[in-house]
């Protein structure tokens, strides 16, 4: 028994992407979906970036899971002893890079160089977002680092300018927008409060079958069968590259797909594979 605890110690120490030494997952605010009605002229618009969220703690970033992201001393010596709520991001259409450095035990120096923290609230201020914005344009202003910067944003006058927005970054390769409510305060969970939107949506599901390709892909793989938490099983078989259709997420995966609404039976419409669900 003593030799079984030692060989799991020794697998974690050897093979997580580094430890979890927060004991705590971050109370984070999260994001519904944006609808028509919402009242825009309400809210502040931001890019929504495919980064990696980050909570700074006062003292290290921590995921959404409670672990901690090791990052080089230099990038956040520069960082305030104040609770932080961000993304660490590269560039747009960048996340497989961004997520393979981050995930590091030990950071690369070179590779950090071109990562930036980038801030979008103050969790625990006890001002609505509108004045948390002033206050963070005054923090980030006393940084004065290149790599800490505030997301920019804006306001739109109507659904219409909306969508034009955010056609116009999607070609840029951008994910979407972010709609932050400028008279709400910080609180957990998901709420109206902070809506996002896309051209699609994206979910998770658990691959439980390989389906083997055919023509083009044979002796690949053609397909996944893969279960939604809603006990939901569809067949994805696009948005593979030929590295992932000769060697898939493994049955078990948590994987994350796009799609573009759902069917009357509550299929999603179109579900493309995007990645291998983060873990951190």
């Amino acid at each position: 028994m003593r030799f079984f605890s030692f060989f799991v110690l020794c697998f974690i120490l050897l093979f997580s992407p580094y430890i979890s030494a927060s004991g705590s997952v971050p109370a984070l605010l999260l994001a519904k979906l944006y609808k028509q009605n919402n009242q825009l002229a309400d809210y502040w618009v931001s890019e929504k970036l495919d980064g990696v969220r980050a909570y700074w703690n006062g003292k290290n970033f921590i995921s959404r899971q409670g672990n901690i992201i090791q990052a080089p001393d230099w990038f956040i010596e520069v960082l305030p002893n104040i609770k932080l709520d961000g993304e660490l991001w590269i560039s747009r259409a960048q996340f497989e890079v961004l997520s393979g450095r981050v995930r590091k035990k030990s950071p690369i120096d070179k590779e950090w160089r071109e990562i930036k923290y980038m801030i979008f609230d103050l969790p625990e201020s006890k001002e609505i977002f509108t004045q948390r914005l002033k206050q963070l344009e005054k923090i980030i202003s006393n940084i004065n680092a290149e790599h800490i910067q505030l997301i920019k944003q804006f306001k739109v006058s109507s659904h219409q300018v909306l969508m034009k927005k955010l056609d116009k970054l999607v070609k840029l390769k951008a994910e979407g927008l972010m709609l932050h409510r400028g008279s709400s305060f910080y609180k957990s969970g998901r709420h109206d409060d902070l809506v996002k939107l896309k051209r699609y949506y994206d979910a998770e599901a658990i691959v439980i079958k390989h389906i083997e390709g055919k023509g083009k892909f044979k002796g690949m793989l053609g397909s996944i069968l893969v279960e939604t938490k809603n006990k939901i099983r569809f067949k994805i078989g696009s948005g593979f590259t030929n590295k992932e259709r000769k060697s898939p997420p493994k049955i078990g995966t948590e994987i994350t797909y796009k799609y573009f609404g759902l069917t009357r039976k509550g299929t999603p419409r179109f579900a493309s594979y995007l990645r291998i669900r983060n873990q951190y």
